[in-house]
């Protein structure tokens, strides 16, 4: 079983409740969202591994296990090109769970007319093993769903 921590620090919301039908309606996959402070500060890694994908909105780590988790931070922030988002690593580089790999201000991602809830998505888990989700707050940090084993 793998623990999925929260990036960022805020409240714990189903994916059902982020205004992106490709979030909402688990085309990407299953998870949770998290709607953030409005403080600026730091986006953590979800799990163990290496950064296979960075971009100032988003990034993706993959486990070695092979599993990878999505973290995006805002709806329509690419729009943004990078305003309001300071990386802390590169893509290829190992990070522990809960080690920085972005800085973030939610506050004027929103001032920028974007929404800036953070959805964490499990890539490709089987039917099933994603649970154990977190209600209410959550810091950075904090376990936020279970990722079980394939049956």
């Amino acid at each position: 079983m793998t623990t999925v921590l929260a990036p960022v620090t805020g409240v714990a919301v189903r994916l059902g409740a982020v205004p992106d039908p490709v979030f909402s309606e688990g085309l990407v996959g299953s998870g949770m969202a998290i709607e953030p402070d409005r403080t600026p500060g730091p986006v953590v890694a979800p799990i163990a591994g290496t950064i296979v994908k960075l971009h100032p909105h988003a990034f993706v780590v993959v486990g070695d296990d092979g599993r990878g988790v999505l973290v995006h931070l805002g709806i329509d922030t690419v729009e943004l090109r990078g305003e309001g988002f300071e990386p802390l690593a590169a893509e290829g580089d190992r990070v522990r769970a809960g080690q920085p790999v972005m800085a973030w201000d939610p506050a004027r991602i929103e001032a920028g007319g974007r929404h800036p809830i953070c959805p964490v998505v499990a890539l490709e888990a089987a039917a099933g093993t994603v649970s154990g989700f977190a209600a209410g707050a959550v810091a950075a940090g904090d376990g936020l769903f279970e990722w079980d084993d394939p049956a």
